[in-house]
């Protein structure tokens, strides 16, 4: 009877060993060997992506060359390029740089490119044809970068004719059908109106999170700081969901009006 009790025992053991341990350590080795595998292709692309900094002409063939020259053509559509657009352009540029080692020399490039671009007329649809060859079947970088061009052009109060004749001709390179993009503008209408009913002085300084007494180099600061902070990332968006631009752009714009009103008010 013994006999049988400990039979009974050291197969229910065995049994236990193999369900929970062994399985535990092959788990853990799928985990580790996943995440090493991972490790590697983020290297890789890392390295890939490097490689374009080596020079202007390599990088203005790429994915991000080819959608910073697009971005030129928005900006420059209704003939200048405004204040607020200059200042999150830049900033884009920052966020872009910041995954290259050599990040100055990849700003300095993106700006060239941007600079050319915006002189330039009449090859808008060829560009957006070359970064929908390079983007290949990435549904999903294609609505970000139409929905990154379309906050830049709401920016600087609404999208112009001008900024909408652009905005069309490359998303229909980009195979972003007219109901498409007509949604996604909506989007970002419907976002804005929920975000800038009247706002009154008061929650201007709220929303900027300052005091009346402050004085206008210190709102100025303020400003600048929350732009950055709130701007729509064009890097980042890649891993968030579809609202992420809609929302940013919404945020950007109530930061921008209350900024409007504290500086009309303190003239």
């Amino acid at each position: 009877m013994k006999l049988k009790k400990w039979i009974f025992i050291a197969i229910l053991l065995t049994i236990l060993y193999y369900t929970f341990i062994v399985n535990f350590f092959i788990t853990l080795s799928i985990i580790f060997a996943l995440y090493l595998g991972f490790k590697v292709l983020k290297f890789n692309a890392r390295k890939k992506l490097n490689k374009l900094s080596a020079s202007k002409e390599l990088f203005q063939k790429s994915e991000l060359g080819l959608f910073i020259a697009l971005v030129a053509k928005v900006a420059k559509a209704d003939g200048t390029v405004q204040k607020l657009e200059a200042q999150l352009i830049g900033i884009m540029f920052d966020d872009i740089a910041k995954v290259f080692d050599e990040k100055e020399k990849t700003r300095n490039i993106m700006k060239e490119i941007f600079n050319e671009e915006k002189e330039k007329d009449g090859d808008t649809k060829q560009i957006a044809q070359a970064l929908n060859k390079e983007l290949g079947r990435n549904k999903h970088k294609r609505k970000q970068f139409v929905a990154f061009l379309i906050q830049l052009a709401f920016v600087d109060n609404g999208i112009s004719k001008e900024e909408e004749k652009v905005l069309r001709d490359i998303t229909q390179e980009l195979d972003i059908t007219p109901a498409q993009y007509d949604d996604i503008v909506n989007k970002f209408e419907n976002m804005i109106k929920n975000k800038q009913q009247s706002m009154s002085p008061k929650e201007a300084y709220e929303i900027l999170g300052l005091k009346e007494s402050d004085d206008m180099a210190t709102v100025k600061k303020t400003y600048r700081k929350l732009i950055r902070q709130y701007h729509p990332d064009i890097i980042s968006s890649q891993d968030k969901g579809d609202t992420y631009m809609e929302e940013a752009t919404a945020k950007t714009q109530e930061i921008n009006q209350a900024y409007q009103i504290i500086k009309d008010e303190k003239k």
